[in-house]
């Protein structure tokens, strides 16, 4: 585990784009996101938007359904690409739509995922050589003899990928977070790689009262290097 690291330079305006899709989890897509609407209080230039295949509306896990903002086709300015984890995860790593949209993203825009969404760039060979995460406990299936851990499926997938278990990853351009709840972490990090500082961050932190858990959770990063 690592202490965090701040970005040098601070990007103004950072931009973070979530991809959602059918059945993805709630909490791995609307944390990350609340996060940044806490964050945008103390700096407003900060934003948070959702894209998908279409503008059409979005029927995540549990029936929870959700109006992108943009498309694949209007190609948004973003500073951050995040894909959340959930059960429709099974169908986007085979989604070449997504996968060609992810490979016409900026070199510069980094690529972000909460549980199982790491699946998607272990599949496309992203996560060769580096370390990287996903969700380390599992439901009642996925530990019977039907199923698999989803960390144990990501080392499956990307077999060349260095499997971590900590809960956020940090390998450069790819940062991936551990299950469900993580996206917590993984917001709270994307402010850190855009540049704010750990005061920010803590008073991010304050006002959603989760101070006390990002305590816990502030040093399980890994940073790849």
């Amino acid at each position: 585990m690592s202490l965090p690291r701040k970005t040098d330079t601070k990007t103004a305006g950072f931009r973070l784009g979530i991809y959602v899709f059918k059945d993805a989890e709630i909490i791995d897509y609307a944390a990350p996101h609340g996060v940044f609407s806490v964050a945008r209080r103390l700096d407003p230039e900060l934003d948070a938007f959702l894209v998908a295949d279409s503008l059409r509306p979005v029927q995540t896990q549990a029936g929870f359904t959700v109006l992108p903002n943009y498309s694949f086709a209007d190609n948004p300015a973003m500073d951050a690409f995040l894909i959340p984890g959930g059960f429709g995860t099974r169908q986007e790593i085979h989604n070449k739509r997504l996968h060609d949209y992810i490979r016409s993203l900026p070199e510069q825009t980094l690529l972000t995922s909460v549980c199982t969404g790491s699946w998607i760039y272990g599949n496309m060979g992203l996560l060769d050589g580096i370390p990287a995460t996903s969700r380390k406990e599992p439901d009642r299936i996925e530990q019977s003899n039907a199923g698999m851990v989803p960390i144990d499926r990501l080392a499956k997938l990307a077999p060349q990928c260095r499997i971590s278990r900590a809960r956020v990853v940090d390998s450069g351009r790819i940062v991936t977070g551990g299950g469900i709840a993580a996206g917590m972490e993984v917001g709270l990090h994307l402010l850190r790689r855009a540049g704010y500082d750990e005061d920010f961050i803590l008073e991010v932190a304050r006002i959603m009262e989760y101070h006390q858990a990002y305590a816990g959770y502030r040093e399980d990063i890994e940073y790849a290097g």
